[in-house]
């Protein structure tokens, strides 16, 4: 049974206004009831949301329930200058719509004459507000001030349009309605523009997309301020008092009016939860929230797909549709508010397709039904006919009612194949046909797998990106490759992709490479599985075919090598090169893997890993220019680099005798590690310290070829040189990359490592060098253990994940040592904290892998003992469970076994 209300619109069970009144009567400071009010009434609102009783009526009833408090704490407080001015709502509160924690947006609209002690009024007022527990934001303004601040500002304009009067002077109010009409200031035209370009502005922000893993629910592409923009455009130029209103006047089906209102009613229910979490305003999805928000609203683990995971798709999937409606209401208000007046003839692209007004549009409404490959062919021609800017609306609209004809008999049909194949083979517009027809629901409809991975997110901090938005940014990123005007980003990867074959090829690998991610299993396989089948039926040779699947199935192999194996061990280089097979492989797997990282997210793209993809690019490429059968070995290696380095070394002045002696203790190793240009650095500066080696010798290359800063360290072999340099690095805020640690045959250690600042990029300021080569110097010239490191709190978006920590061992048999391979969560002093468990026993820090993805960190090092050989079995089980205790702090954990 519906809630009896009362003459303003209340339930006596949310708030008994008449018993209100009696109690406020007489009290000198209303403000302390109002307050104990306000807040069981928010109770009572809250729980009946727990109950089920949905946002779109709790809404509504919050801002008539802050009506009552508001007005009668106007009528309380204001006395004899209650009617001298008007207490009116604007913005969200005045289109009656308030959620837990929004903002109560008041204006109070004064005479033009000042009155004597209005002011005086106004400020307890305001003041009583805050006692109240109101976050209220107020303005105190005359109708004059009205037409001058609305006149500069599109968005006071905007919330003086949605204005409703709550106490006070309402002739006062109507003379401002009048005055800020769209008769007198910003008329229907210029308004629709300034608020279209203040949304484009607006999505700019959210880099177009609303895919991001923390999405703002307000104001992310398809949020709730796109449905306040078709609402404002409606109301101002049309004077729709609701969007129903846009039914009836032509610009909404009756199925389209559903959608919309299905979507807002659904932002509203995650905006009053998120609100409720949050216990304050909030409107960004953050990691903190979206667990229980999953859990909140019925959803549940299930084999392959986390709770979260199935309700931000859902979540990701209302936004895309919403977007699509307003994409399309637009375009419409554009047409009918802008070239309502132009009469245009349009320009015949073929018998089904003509172009006005700039836009593509169909010759006759049932084109799609007679014709079907018509669907596809409109992004064809999009792509030929560049200077068309878009498709128009009532054709968007014919598209969506269509999209059912595409099944198995549309898909199985030689045109329509071979049309999607020409798509891809276009020399323009590629990227923009994909996007266009995935916006559309074309695309997941053509291959129903995209359509499972359609606002897929994965919940970790790695993937920034749905996997659909992630998988059209790597066919983006690769069709930079071939723009000229792009060519200066990637000159070489610009180089190799005007040489491969077929570059069809390449695109379809990209749209395959991520398409069985959620389905359980190696997503690679499958995927290579769904791209084999794909090509075969749209008429590749079974080599094509064959090729797109090896490189879905390879398209991590290349980054995996290059971010978590030596490839300076000409054994690893000729692995890989065996796995590429010839150098047309490589060259697509390279391409492959660079738009994949570079797409997963913007902040994982940096100097090292471009410098480490370009070295192992280039050492594989020289392994199968040589042969697999006669690979490079390391003998070759090393006199290679030393006769490079000698002529870089004979022209800075050093004799050949000088530098040899210096030489005579660097293994094999140090030559096969570093590049000569490296190699002379290091030997002209350990020549100018002479007799004062013994103390450390740090130097320091802002921007080295490997990308980002080398820190060079040569000093006598010590226990814990490791993890003193790694503790005093984590101090001084620097993010160590990669780590290449050597021993001379004469007791001294070669260290090198790879760091970033915080910014990812490499140090810049002398300063900062500086400093860091001081600390350094005096921290490795004592003789001291390193501190055990503290426990510094763990940023925001790290502690809502729990990566269980494993520790792995393997044997790294042709150098000597062991490998031990650590991945656990990502947290600051990481390396400080393994490079203390390591002191502890000893063990020397051989060389370094270190790999952030996300949250995750994966990390690899080679260790030997205090005698430099490999660990033990019973050193290994030590170290095991000394790295879970460390990091896990859980006795089951440990107990799981050694698995050496």
């Amino acid at each position: 049974m519906a809630p009896a209300l009362d003459d303003e619109g209340l339930d006596r069970q949310l708030l008994d206004l008449d018993a209100l009144d009696s109690q406020l009567d007489g009290d000198p400071n209303p403000a302390i009831r109002l307050r104990q009010t306000l807040r069981d009434a928010d109770e009572t609102l809250a729980a009946r949301f727990q109950e089920g009783t949905p946002a779109s009526t709790l809404v509504p009833l919050r801002a008539t329930l802050m009506d009552a408090i508001v007005t009668r704490l106007w009528q309380r407080l204001m006395g004899d200058f209650a009617d001298i001015g008007c207490l009116v709502a604007v913005g969200g509160y005045g289109r009656g719509e308030l959620h837990p924690a929004s903002d109560t947006d008041l204006m109070v609209l004064v005479p033009a004459t000042p009155v004597e002690g209005l002011d005086a009024r106004l400020t307890g007022f305001i003041t009583a507000l805050w006692d109240v527990g109101i976050e209220v934001g107020h303005s105190v303004r005359s109708i004059d001030d009205c037409v001058t601040e609305a006149y500069k500002d599109i968005t006071v304009a905007t919330n003086l349009m949605e204005a409703r009067p709550l106490a006070g002077d309402s002739t006062l109010f109507k003379d401002m309605e009048a005055a800020t009409s769209p008769f007198r200031i910003w008329p229907g035209p210029a308004f629709f523009e300034a608020k279209w370009a203040e949304q484009q502005r607006r999505h700019e922000r959210y880099h177009d997309t609303a895919y991001n893993l923390e999405p703002n629910l307000k104001e992310s592409p398809g949020g709730l301020r796109d449905i306040h923009m078709i609402g404002w455009v409606a109301k101002r130029h049309f004077n729709a008092n609701s969007l129903g209103d846009l039914v009836d006047l032509g610009f909404l089906t009756d199925g389209e009016y559903d959608a919309l209102l299905q979507g807002q009613h659904f932002l509203w229910d995650l905006r009053f939860a998120l609100h409720l979490q949050a216990g304050r305003r909030e409107d960004r999805l953050l990691f903190e929230y979206q667990t229980e928000l999953a859990r909140q609203f019925g959803y549940k683990d299930a084999e392959h797909t986390l709770a979260v995971e199935q309700f931000m798709q859902r979540y990701y999937r209302m936004i895309m549709r919403l977007n699509r409606l307003n994409e399309m209401l637009l375009q419409l208000y554009q047409e009918s508010i802008l070239y309502g007046d132009v009469d245009e003839k349009p320009r015949l692209l073929n018998k089904r397709f003509q172009v006005k007004r700039g836009f593509i549009e169909v010759t006759h409404r049932n084109i799609f039904k007679r014709y079907p490959i018509a669907i596809l062919e409109l992004f064809l021609l999009m792509q030929q006919h560049p200077e068309v800017r878009g498709i128009r609306a009532a054709t968007v609209r014919q598209l969506r009612e269509h999209r059912y004809l595409i099944d198995e008999r549309f898909r199985e049909d030689l045109r329509v194949r071979s049309l999607f194949m020409e798509i891809l083979r276009q020399p323009e517009g590629i990227t923009h046909a994909l996007r266009r027809m995935h916006g559309h629901g074309i695309l997941g409809r053509y291959i129903p797998a995209f359509a499972e991975i359609t606002g897929r997110m994965q919940y970790d901090l790695f993937h920034v990106y749905t996997v659909d938005t992630h998988t059209l940014m790597v066919v983006r990123n690769l069709r930079r490759l071939a723009m000229p005007e792009h060519r200066g980003e990637f000159p070489l990867l610009s180089q190799i992709h005007g040489r491969i074959p077929k570059p069809e090829l390449l695109y379809l690998a990209g749209l395959f490479h991520d398409i069985a991610k959620g389905r359980g299993g190696d997503h690679s396989e499958l995927g290579a599985e769904d791209a084999y089948a794909f090509c075969l039926q749209h008429g590749l040779s079974r080599y094509d075919c064959r090729f797109v699947a090896w490189l879905v199935r390879k398209h991590l192999l290349m980054s995996m090598t290059a971010q978590r194996r030596d490839i300076s061990d000409p054994a690893v280089i000729n692995e890989f090169a065996a796995e590429a097979g010839d150098l047309t492989h490589l060259d697509y797997l390279y391409l492959l893997t660079v738009a994949d990282i570079r797409a997963t997210d913007p902040k994982l793209w940096n100097s090292w890993r471009e410098a480490l993809l370009l070295e192992l690019y280039r050492r594989a490429s020289r392994a199968l220019r040589r042969g697999l059968g006669a690979p490079v070995d390391e003998e070759e290696l090393v006199s290679e680099a030393q006769a490079r380095a000698r002529d870089l070394l004979r022209d800075q002045g050093l004799h050949h005798m000088t530098v040899r002696s210096i030489w005579r203790h660097f293994t094999p190793e140090y030559f096969l590690r570093y590049t000569a240009d490296e190699v002379a650095w290091h030997t002209a500066a350990i020549h100018s310290a002479g007799s004062a080696a013994h103390v450390p010798l740090i130097l320091i290359d802002p921007q080295t070829r490997r990308g980002g800063t080398e820190v060079f360290i040569y000093t006598r072999d010590r226990d814990n040189i490791f993890a003193l340099a790694v503790s005093a690095m984590d101090q001084l805020g620097l993010d160590i990359q990669d780590a290449r640690i050597i021993t001379t045959t004469n007791g001294y250690t070669l260290d090198s490592f790879l760091v970033l600042e915080e910014t990812d990029q490499g140090l810049e300021r002398d300063a900062r060098t500086a400093m860091i080569r001081e600390t350094l110097t005096e921290v490795l010239g004592e003789t001291r253990k390193p501190p055990e490191p503290g426990h510094r709190g763990l940023p925001r978006r790290l502690r809502h994940f729990n990566t269980p920590t494993q520790v792995d061992f393997s044997e790294d048999t042709g150098n000597g040592r062991t490998a031990v391979e650590l991945i656990t969560g990502d947290q600051p002093g990481l390396l400080a904290r393994v490079g203390s468990v390591f002191a502890r026993h000893s063990l020397r820090v051989q060389n370094a892998k270190i790999a952030t993805i996300g949250e995750r960190a994966e990390d690899v090092f080679f260790l030997t003992d205090a005698d430099n050989a490999p660990l033990t079995p019973a050193l290994r089980q030590q170290l095991r469970s000394e790295l879970l205790e460390l990091f896990e702090g859980d006795s089951d954990i440990m107990r799981r076994g050694d698995g050496v």
